[in-house]
């Protein structure tokens, strides 16, 4: 089992620290026919960064060699789950044909809810793939529900389409949660990359506002998420995502804190790309920092792709605190 290292444990030198301190070494040492050549590799983008850097950054598999095959593995592990738990009731929570829900009902009575919100770039999957995390829930006593929505693609680049649906899927799990089989007044949220994004927006979302309860979630845990959209802003998604002042302001948790009311468990592995060890643990600080509940778990050896592997694992990385956090049993 991956070890789990502490919140406070000493920071590991990124990629980005390094860069730093081998151009000042070069401008301050090796005098300036070296500096100049260090300088020449690309101008500066974000924190010590190039554009390269900053782009490698943003694309996990970079830093995952073996990403390929831990997909594989969740590939085969959720026909295998969908084969033990049947196919999901799939039903539509807004107007439109991508707006669904894959829920995975348990034999608990009045079970409380899981709520997973898939990553993938932001970019349109079948939550079904995903089937292999539901086991673990639903054996624990859980109901699951997946959300479908659009892909930012298929969107024209529009994140906050894609931030709309979800909204509308988090209201309609609150208003028909019983009538589904569940308990909405014990929401849980779990979210993994671009759908720890879209988590952290959840989150942060003055619900009041829509006529909903100002805490929806009694807990939500998100995994390497992306909580400030500046520098992804700045990178090579850029070319899919029509980013705009507004949708940077508007879809970073981070800027909107003061509206968040859900106690938070962040995670991230120590191997994953140095922006998003980075994302997750500025986050973390900041939500300290305004006196709210959060804690920060970071997987020792372990890269973006194998971290949200855990999650179908009673007793992995991010499958232990997750079940803990609803208070279910393996």
């Amino acid at each position: 089992m991956p070890e789990v290292a502490p919140a406070k444990s000493a920071p590991t030198l990124s990629r980005r620290h390094v860069m730093g301190v081998a151009t000042a070494l070069l401008a301050g040492s090796c005098g300036p026919a070296l500096a100049q050549e260090a300088a020449a590799k690309g101008s500066l983008v974000w924190d010590n960064m190039d554009q390269k850097a900053l782009d490698d950054a943003y694309d996990q598999s970079v830093y995952a060699p073996n990403y390929k095959l831990v997909n594989a593995r969740r590939r085969v592990a959720s026909l295998k789950a969908l084969e033990i738990l049947g196919q999901p009731r799939r039903i539509p929570y807004g107007p439109t044909p991508a707006e669904t829900l894959d829920i995975y009902r348990t034999k608990a009575a009045n079970p409380p809810i899981m709520m997973f919100v898939h990553g993938g770039a932001w970019k349109a999957s079948d939550a079904k793939k995903d089937a292999f995390l539901a086991e673990v829930f639903v054996k624990g006593g859980a109901m699951v529900v997946m959300p479908n929505m659009i892909g930012v693609v298929e969107a024209k680049g529009d994140l906050m389409t894609l931030a709309d649906q979800l909204r509308r899927a988090v209201a309609h799990v609150i208003r028909h949660g019983r009538d589904l089989g569940g308990d909405p007044g014990r929401l849980y949220l779990i979210g993994h990359s671009s759908g720890g994004h879209l988590g952290g927006v959840l989150v942060t979302t003055d619900w009041q506002a829509q006529g909903l309860p100002a805490r929806p979630f009694k807990a939500a845990l998100l995994g390497s998420g992306m909580y400030d959209l500046k520098p992804v802003r700045l990178s090579k998604r850029s070319k899919y995502v029509a980013f705009t002042d507004e949708i940077e302001q508007r879809l970073s948790p981070q800027r909107h804190i003061d509206r968040l009311m859900t106690p938070l468990i962040l995670t991230h592995g120590d191997q994953e790309t140095p922006e998003f060890q980075r994302q997750t643990n500025d986050f973390h600080r900041a939500v300290q920092a305004a006196g709210k509940p959060a804690q920060l778990l970071i997987g020792v050896a372990l890269n973006h792709y194998e971290t949200q592997e855990t999650l179908g694992n009673p007793y992995g990385f991010m499958g232990r605190p997750a079940l803990a956090m609803m208070n279910l049993t393996p």
